[in-house]
């Protein structure tokens, strides 16, 4: 079994990330600090590090020279990405910033485990090992379609738009283009622009001089020029501001940035790599998107297929998620024919994402291992109508959830209710105008 050392001071992390990485058959030591740290490092040195970037008692770049050969995966906040990155440099295999997906950080991890390791000598084919890099599950039409699209863009040096439903791993794929690509030896960053406060984003994107705004007390250096010589990734690119927009714009025509309160240009070279799941061409009738920026940015599109429209995925999904929860302390979970059929028939409007989360419940919630179809928690598709929704559509019973329990539950809640992350509530909510009051 994998030993990894996960060194973080939030206990809210070190649990939700220890559970993770069980289910996926790793065995976690923890460490708050520094301190403890250099313990575990002597007393069962680790196959991988996973460390938090600031500690309480110092950097945790420091346990670079500590652990000696030990691959390392630095985790930070998008405002000390540039500090990550300078730790790849210092000999860090990776950095995640946080908040993550864990399906990403999943990759990233097996991504240094293999590259810390001897080389194998019968590494079997190149495709192969593509295929373990891309880390998309299923044998359907529309993913080996998607695989081979990814396998062709990756070598190249074009801005791509991938497009997508929440939940069908637009990051996974954004992540495989730049492990296939000439510059997988550069930073990966990945942005989500629908988590940056509208009056940080071009400071968080550009950085910014020092003294350019009340409380920039020294400069910055911004996420893109964190990316040089890497890949830039902006999740939901769909809600950045209008001035934003214009700023990028001149990254892509020009490859330079300003910083924001600065007086000169600075050249950077990174691939951009944008997603979206909003309708881009509605916004530009709207106003509310840059054509010239959209024709930018679609050099190249990759569409990410739903779950629905891959079924055929749905057992090859479920075994890959099943078989990462631990059994050490119960029985292998195994789906029944019944609950099998459950989620083939289910439409899955959180995609992927929200199979993993129902397979999880099932688990949870079945005594013996075997997950029957109410184990499960799935909402019936439209047109089954029952006494939950009323024959009314998906979309319709999540307004109504969400409206009639959002003064109560916390976004947490209610995302673990409805099967779904805190992101996909969030992007939902704003398809269905529903704002949080």
């Amino acid at each position: 079994m994998t030993r990894i050392l996960l060194v973080d001071d939030e206990a809210p992390i070190r649990r939700a990330v220890r559970r993770f990485l069980e289910h996926h058959d790793f065995q976690v030591h923890l460490a708050e600090d520094l301190a403890s740290a250099r313990t575990a490092l002597r007393d069962a040195p680790p196959d991988l590090m996973l460390v938090d970037l600031r500690l309480p008692d110092g950097e945790g770049i420091e346990l670079l020279a500590e652990g000696g050969h030990t691959p390392t995966v630095i985790m930070t906040s998008y405002a000390s990405v540039p500090s990550a990155v300078a730790a790849m440099k210092e000999g860090a295999a990776d950095y995640i910033a946080k908040p993550f997906d864990h399906d990403a950080l999943l990759l990233t991890l097996r991504a240094a485990l293999r590259a810390g390791a001897p080389a194998a000598t019968t590494a079997g084919s190149d495709r192969d090992a593509d295929d373990d890099r891309l880390g998309l599950v299923g044998d359907s039409a529309a993913i080996q379609r998607l695989r081979d699209q990814i396998r062709r863009v990756a070598t190249t040096q074009s801005t791509v738009l991938l497009r997508g439903e929440s939940g069908t791993g637009k990051e996974l794929a954004a992540r495989a283009l730049h492990r296939l690509s000439p510059r997988a030896a550069g930073p990966f960053i990945a942005v989500n622009c629908a988590t940056i406060p509208e009056g940080l984003v071009e400071a968080e994107l550009f950085g910014h001089a020092q003294g350019a705004y009340t409380g920039a007390v020294k400069a910055r250096t911004g996420l893109i020029q964190a990316a040089h010589g890497g890949t830039l990734f902006l999740d939901e690119i769909g809600e950045l501001a209008p001035a934003a927009q214009a700023r990028l714009l001149r990254v892509l025509q020009d490859g330079e940035i300003r910083p924001v309160g600065a007086n000169e240009n600075l050249k950077v070279d990174v691939r951009l790599l944008a997603a979206t799941h909003r309708d881009l061409e509605a916004m530009i009738e709207a106003q509310t998107f840059r054509a010239d920026l959209y024709y930018r940015l679609r050099v190249l599109e990759l569409s990410i297929p739903p779950l629905r429209e891959r079924r055929e995925d749905i057992p090859a999904l479920a075994r890959h998620f099943l078989a990462g929860f631990p059994t050490h302390s119960g029985p292998s979970p195994e789906l029944t024919e019944a609950a099998l059929q459950s989620l083939e028939s289910h439409d899955w409007p959180g995609n992927v994402r929200e199979l993993a989360n129902a397979l999880e419940r099932g688990w949870v919630l079945s005594p013996d291992g075997r997950i029957e179809p109410d184990h499960l928690g799935l909402t019936p598709a439209p047109g089954n109508g029952d006494a939950t929704t009323g024959g009314s559509s998906l979309n319709d019973y999540f307004r109504r959830f969400v409206q009639q329990n959002q003064d109560r539950m916390t976004e947490t809640e209610l995302a673990r209710a409805l099967g779904i992350s805190r992101k996909t509530l969030w992007e939902r909510r704003q398809r269905e105008n529903l704002p949080r009051p």
